[in-house]
């Protein structure tokens, strides 16, 4: 087998951990024994950013790049909550996720880590209109998800706690709107 294709199954099989990695938040503050894996909060941020990306006339392609490499290194770091990454120090955190994902993206060849690192530093800056979206989407999507678990009955004042932490964190009128349309009308998403 050529070597881009051996590098390619390498990095997929390093990526398919996040299918395994539950979200520790949800775990840690809200007691959820079976929260969601850090595959699926990417999958509903990369959906949502996309949208967002396309109805703004945003580079759609390089915001789904964003939303795809922006949590990966969480496959080695683990998710740490904002708290964890105080604790640990913000500058020492993002060194240690940027160590991380080199790992992870080193079966692939030197040009596409060097971008994809390129992208990810970019989204980590959020000086970009890409990257405040992708930041938007990805607390967006975290306010669904809790808002998802209030309706199953979990404990509604910790994940309003969620919710509010959104609010503060999404640097996008849309999708500041979208959550004041969530807040607003939860039920919108309610299972029945």
């Amino acid at each position: 087998m050529p070597a881009v294709e051996e590098a390619i199954l390498r990095f997929a099989h390093k990526v398919g951990r996040t299918k395994n990695l539950a979200r520790t938040g949800w775990k840690e503050k809200v007691g959820i024994k079976s929260p969601e894996s850090i595959a699926e909060h990417m999958y509903r941020t990369a959906l949502v950013s996309m949208v967002l990306s396309d109805l703004e006339g945003l580079d759609t392609e390089r915001v789904l790049r964003m939303s795809l490499l922006d949590d990966l290194a969480e496959t080695i770091t683990g998710d740490l909550t904002p708290t964890q990454k105080k604790t640990r120090g913000l500058a020492r955190s993002r060194r240690l996720e940027e160590k991380a994902l080199r790992r992870i993206l080193s079966p692939l060849p030197k040009p596409l880590i060097n971008r994809y690192l390129s992208i990810w530093r970019e989204a980590q800056s959020l000086k970009s209109g890409e990257a405040k979206l992708v930041k938007s989407s990805d607390k967006l999507e975290m306010a669904i998800q809790a808002q998802e678990y209030i309706s199953q009955g979990y404990d509604a004042k910790k994940l309003m706690e969620f919710i509010k932490l959104s609010s503060a964190k999404i640097q996008n009128s849309k999708t500041a709107r979208i959550l004041n349309v969530l807040k607003r009308k939860p039920k919108l998403i309610s299972p029945t």
